[in-house]
């Protein structure tokens, strides 16, 4: 039996992705496979606009809620969690913003070796003693490469970076160097590039609808609960700044902009990685696909 193309449709946050990928699938019978990170973890729906309730009952969805907020998911972990999903569906629609999720599916992921599970313990614990400065300039001076590409308080991937060179000898950029083999699939990448205003004016009507919608209490059950700082789902946009307001450390006027100004700029940092690292086979503007034949217009230029 001949394996099903894949339909990719990616784009920056805000941008429409899971409505236009819903429309796909209920207008093919397909089902919403999650590439975005934090869209796995189950304690932030409405912070991490996981698809609504209605959109869901249109159409299967696959990888959403999966995950507590303590656990790591890597893009080789993800990536064999999308094929189990991809070979169970009838049309596969992989739908999310993660770039690092999709170039693991759609072009390889390097074959790093497993890694002692106590040297992710000891990283850990030598980020709280050295302070993420430290630990970055330590890292820096074996990984020069990967310390460019992280910003300097993210915690998980400076750590990740650092077991890997204690593990394996060699600094993970050149593990990220050597490509494995991609899914056994053929991909069709739609990619919703919007005008710059749009999508600034877009981030921010969301965050106010997310606040409606019940986001603070949503964020707040979570933060009454004293989760450790580093579990890797508290990296959701909008969660640090709301823990900061729920701490006294920041009101809330400013938390709302503090996080719509960090969700901007990620879209931004999307892009760019598009620009560079995507050769999409559409690009549509979102507004465009947000008509009612948008969907059967972009089906025909897909291959059945």
């Amino acid at each position: 039996m001949a394996k099903p193309d894949v339909i990719v449709v990616t784009g920056p946050t805000a941008s429409g992705k899971s409505a236009l990928a819903v429309a796909l699938a209920e207008a093919r019978g397909g089902t919403v496979i999650n590439a975005d990170a934090m869209q796995t973890y189950d304690a932030f729906p409405i912070l991490t606009a996981q698809p609504s309730a209605e959109e869901q009952a249109r159409a299967p969805h696959a990888l959403y809620g999966v995950l507590p907020l303590s656990e790591t998911l890597s893009a080789a972990r993800w990536r064999d969690m999308a094929l189990a999903e991809i070979e169970r569906s009838k049309v596969p629609i992989l739908c999310g913003g993660s770039g690092l999720y999709l170039r693991a599916a759609m072009q390889g992921i390097s074959a790093i070796p497993a890694i002692p599970p106590g040297l992710r313990d000891v990283a850990n614990a030598e980020w709280e003693a050295m302070g993420a400065d430290a630990f970055r300039a330590r890292l820096a001076e074996h990984d020069p490469v990967i310390v460019a590409r992280l910003k300097p308080g993210d915690r998980q991937r400076h750590v990740r970076a650092w077991e890997v060179f204690q593990g394996t000898g060699q600094p993970l950029s050149q593990w990220q160097e050597a490509k494995g083999e991609s899914l056994p699939y053929r991909f069709f990448t739609i990619l919703l590039a919007p005008d710059r205003a749009w999508l600034r004016a877009r981030i921010e009507t969301r965050f106010d609808a997310m606040l409606r919608a019940g986001l603070l209490a949503e964020v707040r059950s979570v933060f009454d609960c004293a989760p450790d700082p580093g579990w890797p789902g508290l990296k959701a946009h909008g969660a640090p700044e709301l823990f900061a307001y729920f701490r006294g450390e920041l009101g809330l006027n400013e938390a709302r902009q503090v996080a719509i100004d960090h969700t901007r700029q990620y879209a931004k940092r999307q892009m760019t990685w598009f620009r560079h690292q995507l050769s999409p086979d559409l690009v549509v503007d979102p507004g465009a696909a947000q008509s009612m034949a948008a969907p059967e217009k972009l089906l025909d230029k897909i291959r059945p």
